[in-house]
């Protein structure tokens, strides 16, 4: 007996951002706020890291909250109505319930009901990995317009006493409208994981041992030096490998907008890719600090507000955090 052929769905060819929205916590907070707990001083965190303050969000304010304000003002600059977005991706770490999604809220907040949507844990490279499945379900033909969100309260999972990385992380979002284009607007992502290295950073305690009394709530900690050290070097190859498979060149690019991860890496990516003057990088961990999965698209927001000549010019984004995971593409700036 001979098998009924199936239809398979078959989208746009290309695809491309549309538009770009961020929310920032709504509270700017010094170094001199957060020396105490962790016996530094401002001069040693803006040496280390380059941060000068970062935005966190009040005690009434989720990251659900702040992702469905980045959503409203993506959507609202797209071109394209809330409700034919029917994929809705958002990119986390500190949603404080398991379930339900944050992207199903959103969505219905927004008036995308009744779209598909999930959310997805890749780190500090989430907003990389979220870009390309709304890319390529797109060109599948499994949807026509994607909301794409990195949200984080990392406030909510820090120890205030914590040295390794509290004093790093602050609260926001950035979300994209990702729809069908007639000429390549994302180029093949470079993506991948190296789990050997899980425990350099990530989460110190499971709900479990919460749960049970034999720790204290989880929070985020990190080994400084083996983060520091792969991202140096390891993600400068994975920044390469991605313009080769661009077709791109450094001096092509307008914008190069790595994750927010810390000042000093940022400036090693620049001398490693042999980046020229022309070539403008994000530089938002000065002021709003490490968001995870939310830096690259808050940092683009802030980099397209203060340079828009950059609209319709070729950035370079890549993503590397907790997994470890990475992921590295070229997009056309909105």
């Amino acid at each position: 007996m001979t098998a009924p052929t199936l239809r398979q769905s078959q989208g746009s060819p290309f695809t491309r951002i549309y538009s770009i929205g961020a929310a920032r916590g709504e509270f700017a907070v010094p170094n001199a706020d957060l020396i105490g707990p962790i016996d530094s001083s401002d001069e040693w965190i803006q040496q280390r890291t380059g941060i000068v303050t970062r935005t966190r969000a009040g005690a009434d304010v989720l990251a659900v909250d702040l992702a469905t304000d980045a959503a409203r003002e993506a959507i609202e600059k797209s071109g394209v109505a809330a409700d034919e977005i029917d994929l809705v991706i958002i990119a986390t770490i500190s949603n404080v319930q398991q379930t339900p999604s944050m992207a199903a809220v959103v969505a219905d907040r927004v008036g995308s009901n009744p779209a598909a949507a999930y959310d997805m844990n890749a780190a500090c490279a989430g907003y990389a990995y979220a870009v390309t499945q709304a890319d390529a379900l797109i060109r599948a033909g499994a949807a026509r317009y994607a909301l794409v969100i990195g949200a984080e309260k990392l406030s909510d999972v820090v120890d205030p006493a914590d040295r390794s990385i509290s004093f790093l992380l602050g609260d926001g979002a950035g979300a994209v409208v990702i729809g069908p284009s007639e000429t390549p607007g994302i180029s093949q992502t470079i993506w991948g994981s190296d789990g050997s290295k899980a425990g350099a950073v990530g989460m110190d305690h499971t709900l479990v041992e919460f749960r049970d009394g034999s720790a204290s709530w989880p929070t985020l900690r990190q080994e400084g030096q083996t983060v520091f050290r792969w991202a140096v070097w390891d993600m400068a190859k994975v920044a390469k490998q991605a313009l080769e498979a661009a077709g791109v060149t450094a001096d092509q690019l307008a914008a190069f907008i790595p994750h927010q991860a810390n000042m000093r890496i940022i400036d090693e990516f620049a001398k490693q890719l042999g980046l020229p003057d022309t070539v403008v990088i994000g530089r938002d961990i000065a002021t709003t600090g490490n968001t995870s999965a939310a830096s690259i698209p808050l940092a683009t927001h802030r980099l397209l507000a203060e340079h828009p000549e950059l609209s319709g010019g070729l950035a370079l984004q890549i993503g590397f955090g907790a997994g470890l995971v990475f992921g590295a593409q070229v997009v056309v700036l909105p």
